[in-house]
């Protein structure tokens, strides 16, 4: 849960300005994903959260590629911010 709060402070500031930007929607779906994943941990048959988490996974993942197209740098930033591994390119 520490990096959940770390994010929501480093971005609160970019909330309020720009919801519909890619980085925004990436940073809310990296939250949702982190809470899934402590959820799963706990409840481990929990099906639907399952199906709900691989496609918060795809849809992000759709954004980070659309993104490393668009502004390499950025992608790169971000990537370091959130601590996420860099995709695979296909």
């Amino acid at each position: 849960m520490v990096k959940n709060s770390f994010i929501s402070v480093i971005f609160q500031e970019k909330k309020e300005e720009n919801r519909r930007s890619v980085e925004f929607q990436i940073v809310s779906f990296t939250n949702k994903i982190r809470r899934l994943t402590l959820h799963l941990e706990l409840h481990k048959k929990d099906y639907l959260s399952q199906r709900g988490l691989r496609k918060i996974l795809g849809k992000r993942q759709l954004l980070l590629s659309y993104l490393s197209k668009t502004n390499k740098i950025r992608y790169k930033e971000l990537i370091g911010e959130l601590d996420i591994r860099e995709s695979k390119n296909r």
